[in-house]
């Protein structure tokens, strides 16, 4: 639940002026959650294989989803925000791009996760795609951030239970704070050793530096995501509770922020943090928190869920079963919420 509450404040955040409080804080971020969020995405997506009950549901959690939001939030913004889009269902818009890159790479897992070397396979198709994928592929399914974020997803197929149990401890959880230390000085300074552009693994071709020193910046700010995955996994608490358990709505909270994003910006939310850039900090963070709680209630999760998963009546049925006796099987982990992670456990 941890992560999916910072990707309601890192937009949110995205709102704040760059320069200020609120632009570091959102460098801060954005440097390290979507590299763990993509992370832990893999490590639950470790059982898929092309089973046809597998590859089902790779349409209808994902695929249906996808078409049905992509549309809604799109009509929201043109009738309510009054934006002017184009290239629907082929130029993801907003959040929206996730659902693709999961169908992705759950389509490379059985090929990836056996193969000796992997990780160094998907760095290496990453920083291929800022060469290849270019022109036209900018845009057609958001093809460059799928593959820039690849080499976390291998990462987490690659990982283990016990190879993960060194990340307990305290020594870890100071290491891990140290690490988020230097991330938030990194931060401060990002636009001097890289950009935004990095963060979101903008083709090469649109960057302004040399090639050679996008194909470096690249291969750090990969270094720095992974650092940062791994802070977060040795300082977030290991307990169980209300909050753990919100995160079985991980994809509901997903699917419909963005539409309270966008009314806050359609309601002047930008103008006025500009010249209150502590308290637009504040309010940036206080109201992603609470969108995030109040979607992930239980209350707005039975009904939002049938919308989210509309197919899928007797897996909600098994997953409420399941957590009202405490018992996660694997395979329901691997598949909840589209294998979206509920992270923060």
């Amino acid at each position: 639940m941890g992560l999916v509450t910072l990707v309601v404040v890192g937009h949110l955040l995205a709102l704040l002026p760059s320069d200020g409080p609120g632009g570091r804080t959102y460098d801060f971020v954005y440097l390290w959650h979507m590299p763990a969020f993509v992370f832990l995405s893999g490590y639950l997506s470790r059982g898929f294989g092309y089973t046809p009950a597998r590859l089902w549901q790779l349409v209808t959690t994902l695929l249906v989803p996808y078409v049905l939001f992509e549309g809604a939030l799109a009509w929201f913004r043109i009738n309510v925000g009054h934006e002017h889009l184009s290239d629907l269902w082929t130029d993801p818009h907003f959040p929206l791009w996730y659902l693709l890159a999961m169908v992705a790479w759950r389509l490379v897992t059985p090929l990836l996760r056996p193969l000796r070397g992997g990780v160094l396979v998907a760095v290496g198709l990453s920083v291929a795609g800022g060469f290849l994928l270019t022109g036209d592929w900018t845009r057609w399914l958001d093809a460059p951030r799928i593959v820039g974020f690849l080499p976390f997803f291998v990462l987490g197929l690659k990982a283990t239970p016990e190879a993960l149990e060194w990340l307990r401890g305290r020594f870890a959880a100071v290491v891990g704070v140290a690490t988020f230390a230097a991330l938030w000085v990194a931060a401060g300074s990002l636009d001097e050793w890289a950009s935004r552009d990095y963060l979101y693994q903008r083709p090469f071709a649109l960057l302004d530096d040399p090639t050679s020193t996008a194909v470096l910046t690249r291969l750090l700010v990969l270094l720095a995501g992974v650092a940062g995955a791994l802070a977060w996994l040795s300082v977030v608490p290991r307990i169980g509770g209300w909050f753990t358990r919100m995160g079985s709505a991980t994809l509901v909270v997903y699917l419909f922020h963005g539409f309270l994003v966008k009314e806050l910006e359609y309601l002047g939310f930008i103008e006025w943090a500009h010249d209150r850039p502590w308290l637009g900090l504040l309010a940036a963070v206080g109201i992603g928190v609470a969108v995030a709680l109040g979607l992930a209630a239980p209350p707005a999760r039975r009904v939002l869920e049938r919308v989210v998963d509309p197919f899928d009546v007797a897996h909600r049925r098994v997953r409420e079963a399941v957590q009202l006796t405490g018992v996660v099987h694997e395979q329901e982990r691997e598949t909840t919420d589209a294998g979206l992670v509920a992270a923060g456990r």
